[in-house]
């Protein structure tokens, strides 16, 4: 790993437009790297990543409602309930009456819905381990920091609450 100012911390308060452009771009780069495993197993499916992102987040939640997954994905209820739609009648997600009130719908991944979403994960997870492996433990830290600090405070309670952490 090179020492150089901008790569050892030494200068983070006084990041350039150059420095915050690297970083920038950095971002779209690894962003294309995360999404490319899953984006060709989706293809083979004719799913799209709002699919993987509502199967990741209802595996990650069994029961979930779909308003709570509208709060989490921040999408639209109408393009949601495309995917959704798509996923029920593909036989990946069912949606049950819920107990408590029988005006929500639970969200719960079928056998076929836990295989893709496991596919899906295993290629991000594979992708994530070997670059946490390659940068060390307190890149890993650092990264996670940066990326919390990113997100705006609503998200930040959200993504903690989703880990079961409390602010």
């Amino acid at each position: 790993m090179n020492d150089s100012p901008d790569q050892s911390g030494e200068n983070l308060l006084f990041l350039t437009d150059e420095q915050l452009r690297k970083g920038i771009e950095a971002m779209f780069f690894a962003y294309r790297g995360f999404t490319a495993d899953p984006d060709r197993i989706l293809e083979q499916h004719s799913y799209g990543r709002a699919h993987h992102r509502a199967l990741h987040f209802i595996h990650r939640n069994p029961g979930t409602t779909v308003n709570n997954l509208l709060t989490i994905l921040g999408v639209t209820k109408q393009s949601l309930n495309r995917v959704l739609r798509r996923l029920i009648d593909d036989g990946l997600v069912t949606s049950r009456v819920g107990r408590k009130d029988r005006r929500e719908r639970n969200l719960f991944l079928t056998d076929r819905g836990l295989a893709l979403e496991a596919q899906l994960s295993e290629a991000q997870r594979k992708r994530m381990r070997a670059a946490y492996r390659a940068a060390g433990p307190e890149a890993v830290a650092g990264f996670r920091a940066v990326l919390e600090e990113m997100m705006d405070p609503d998200m930040r309670r959200q993504f903690r609450a989703l880990r079961g952490e409390t602010e």
